[in-house]
């Protein structure tokens, strides 16, 4: 059964990262599968909405966005904070994300970027908290115990010469970075790239697991450093109050 839910999500997952529509036998090929196999596999998630039948291959289906939505909706993440994102980015003229740290991982959980992005960010899971200045304030803000579990099991890997894959020295940035409430990393995760990130706040007596960033490129950072944390400071004061009108049931809308 395990084997089959595995070939199962592998399909969903090579489906959802094709760029159009994905013929059986081209599924076949990609995941050394026999043709039967994707067929019946195929079939099941056509049934169940996953995906679509095309003319010209299988693609994801409607019942993705509702998965979607439901995921959004668990996070607590509506419309307003992507809201807020859009006017980060006209603002500031960066790439924008909302993250979190939940159950021992961080994740981005929204963006609004160029496309391609700047750095080549995207929405996911970050492997690398410890090279990205969002994955800085999520963990600056742990206990020393759960950050050190999540160091172990991404294990720390340099991205660029300049990642930091010292336990002692990514401790000591993020002293500085509870200090002085703001993240920053230049081309630690990607070459010609720089990044500020902030804690939104949390409510009293909290921490705080979540955080507003920017990326851009590093010819811009220098003389925009100050714009880009003034931006994302009140983006993030922003975001605590639409998380408090959650809290107090409310119905947020777009600010």
């Amino acid at each position: 059964m395990s084997q089959s839910v595995d070939r199962a999500l592998d399909v969903l997952d090579a489906v959802s990262a094709a760029s159009g529509p994905v013929p059986a036998k081209a599924l076949a090929r990609q995941l050394g599968c026999s043709l039967s196999t994707v067929y019946e596999i195929l079939g099941t998630l056509t049934a169940r909405g996953h995906l679509v039948r095309t003319p010209g291959g299988y693609a994801l289906g409607y019942r993705v966005p509702a998965l979607h939505q439901a995921f959004q909706r668990q996070m607590q993440l509506d419309d307003a904070v992507h809201a807020l994102l859009l006017r980060a980015r006209r603002e500031a003229g960066a790439d924008t994300y909302f993250s979190t740290y939940r159950d021992g991982d961080i994740a981005v959980l929204a963006g609004n970027s160029a496309v391609p992005s700047t750095g080549g960010f995207t929405v996911g899971r970050d492997l690398d908290g410890h090279a990205t200045a969002h994955g800085k304030v999520l963990l600056s803000a742990l206990p020393r115990a759960a950050r050190m579990r999540y160091l172990s099991g991404t294990g720390m890997r340099a991205i660029t010469p300049r990642t930091i894959t010292s336990p002692a020295r990514l401790d000591a940035e993020l002293l500085r970075v509870r200090r002085e409430g703001v993240a920053v990393e230049v081309e630690e995760c990607a070459p010609g790239v720089a990044c500020v990130a902030v804690p939104v706040p949390a409510a009293a007596g909290g921490r705080s697991l979540r955080a507003v960033s920017a990326a851009v490129p590093l010819e811009d950072f220098h003389r925009r450093r100050l714009q880009l944390t003034d931006t994302l400071r009140h983006v993030a004061a922003e975001a605590a109050k639409l998380a408090a009108h959650q809290r107090d049931g409310g119905v947020a809308s777009a600010p």
